[in-house]
């Protein structure tokens, strides 16, 4: 067995300080971060106002449908 499979992650970057500097410079970090901070932005909007009026129009005629098929 390897000494690195028996430690845990934080040890391991412990012993390679240079591999958070190398993770923060890396363009896939980057893009990364910057997904998860467009992602959680985009949570926190409204849903608007058209979109809830659809969702509702398509419940009503689901409900019709089936009410229809139970006929």
């Amino acid at each position: 067995m390897s000494l690195m499979t028996t430690q845990n992650p934080e040890a391991a970057d412990q012993q390679r300080p240079d591999r958070k500097a190398r993770d923060i410079l890396d363009p896939n970090n980057q893009i990364g971060m910057k997904l998860r901070s467009l992602y959680a932005a985009v949570q926190e909007e409204a849903i608007p106002e058209r979109f809830l009026d659809l969702l509702e129009k398509l419940d009503q005629a689901e409900q019709m449908a089936s009410a229809k098929m139970a006929e």
